[in-house]
């Protein structure tokens, strides 16, 4: 079929980006250069990438440079030994590379890409800014399998030329809502064990891209079924099978990757569960990244129930599954190379899942205290939302027959609860400068600095908290009451 784009998208770019490609094109007659793969796609599908990837048969990296130079651009070398560089120039990442394992012609690097629907190429045009033609250059079908929206390996060859692919394949199928073609699939479960071949950074990046779409749970639930995912994450496969109390009515996988479709729900409509918190809910979710580490946060939240599985009087438990799930995912955020942040973000969410059920019950059997709050407060730091939000997807995912009733409705309550306590009696006190400081124990109270310090600033700021300190006076009568118990009569 002949494959034709409806515009020339690139003589959309930046004027002086399109003039320096004509004239880096010029310079070297000889040598065709061509934007190729990714953004090929893109444009047939209607979209407009930042970021390109051009090609040429040999001195990629020559031609990287003189761009970088001509553009005022930052020049990034990537593999010399496989002439691959990066331009960095206004926001747009321009990636060039030789043609692979010194292929005669365009067609036939083409042929070795990973999937059809990136083997793609249309050339630069020489005598004016933008392509040379509007006819794709698709030696392996590519347009077709666009249309179909289906993800296809030229060969089995391409897809284990480099493993990563095996995951990518995933990743394209995530974000563009393609299907993956059957015999790519039956290739992808006979070499699934490969995966386990690429960096783990390289690794996280793929799975990073799959967990920002919003078909993440269909997505990981596919490389379930492919054996794909055991390979990477053997912790969430000793889940399958193992059985759990009457309130859920999946096994301990299912319920996790469950969990984790439920919170690509509420993600998607975060107010629908907490009425009234619309505000608060946008703003929490509006941070970079967010999404993805309650989806992570999400998948893992359980991973330690399988650690802690037992029998009791005939009922399932999972004593301190939280804590031995923090353990694991501890050992694959290292395995991943997660930043340090990521890593204790999504940790701290995993060993606090259990908490706002546990407030829950003893709200409806006794109240909470703004002490209890606040220790909940602290624990969950920047994260409180996300915690009930990760709260409401687990209470989501478990629809067993011994569910305790109405359970959504009582954790959105004790949010809106525990919310209004913090804003009336918590954050003033967080947020105010300290009554009492380190200098003043030391000064009035003759106390050397130690552990000591902590536990009083923390009384004292639960004291204030509670309407028990309210001013300087106040507090250093509490801290003096505090010595007086704590100091043993002579």
């Amino acid at each position: 079929m002949n494959l034709l784009l409806d515009r020339d998208f690139l003589a959309e770019y930046p004027e002086a980006l399109c003039a320096a490609l004509r004239r880096l094109a010029q310079k070297t007659p000889g040598k065709q250069l061509y934007v190729a793969g990714g953004p090929v796609r893109d444009w047939l599908l209607g979209r407009m990438p930042r970021d390109l990837d051009f090609t040429v048969a040999t001195g990629a990296v020559a031609f990287a440079r003189e761009l970088a130079e001509g553009l005022g651009g930052t020049f990034v070398l990537l593999d010399s030994d496989e002439d691959v560089a990066r331009v960095v120039w206004q926001g747009h990442c321009l990636d060039f590379s030789s043609f692979r394992n010194r292929c005669g012609s365009i067609e036939e690097d083409l042929a070795q890409r990973d999937f059809t629907i990136n083997a793609l190429a249309v050339p630069i045009a020489t005598k004016r800014p933008g392509l040379a033609s509007l006819a794709v250059i698709d030696p392996t079908g590519g347009g077709a399998d666009l249309a179909a929206r289906l993800l296809r390996t030229p060969s089995e060859a391409c897809l284990l030329a480099d493993p990563l692919r095996l995951l990518r394949a995933y990743r394209f199928a995530a974000s563009l809502d393609f299907a993956i073609d059957p015999q790519t699939m039956a290739a992808i479960v006979r070499h699934r064990q490969l995966i386990l071949r690429p960096a783990g950074e390289r690794v996280a990046y793929e799975l990073g891209l799959i967990m920002a779409s919003p078909r993440a749970a269909a997505v990981v639930g596919e490389m379930a079924r492919a054996g794909l995912l055991w390979q990477l994450f053997p912790e969430l496969a000793v889940g399958e099978g193992v059985e759990q109390p009457a309130s859920h009515h999946l096994d301990v996988f299912g319920h996790n990757l469950e969990t984790l479709r439920r919170m690509e729900g509420l993600l998607a409509a975060p107010a629908g569960h907490f009425p009234g918190h619309a505000p608060l809910l946008v703003a929490y979710l509006n941070r970079p990244g967010i999404g993805v580490l309650l989806k992570w946060a999400a998948l893992f939240h359980d991973v330690g129930k399988p650690a802690a599985h037992g029998i009791v009087e005939g009922r399932v438990t999972f004593y301190n599954h939280d804590q031995a799930g923090v353990a694991l995912f501890d050992a694959i955020s290292e395995r991943l190379r997660w930043p340090r942040e990521a890593r204790s973000r999504v940790g701290r969410l995993i060993a606090l899942h259990m908490w706002p059920f546990h407030l829950s019950n003893a709200r409806l059997r006794t109240g909470i205290s703004r002490k209890a709050c606040l220790r909940l407060v602290k624990a969950a730091a920047e994260d409180l939302v996300g915690l009930f939000l990760l709260a409401m997807a687990d209470s989501l995912a478990g629809q067993g027959p011994g569910k305790p009733p109405r359970m959504e409705e009582h954790l959105a309550a004790l949010f809106t609860e525990v919310h209004a306590v913090y804003e009336e009696h918590i954050r003033p006190v967080l947020t105010q400068p300290p009554l009492v400081n380190g200098h003043d124990l030391i000064r009035l109270f003759s106390l050397p600095p130690g552990p000591l310090f902590r536990e009083i600033f923390a009384g004292l700021e639960q004291a204030q908290v509670e309407g028990e300190v309210a001013d300087r006076n106040q507090a250093l009568s509490w801290i003096e009451d505090f010595l007086a118990e704590a100091r043993p009569a002579k």
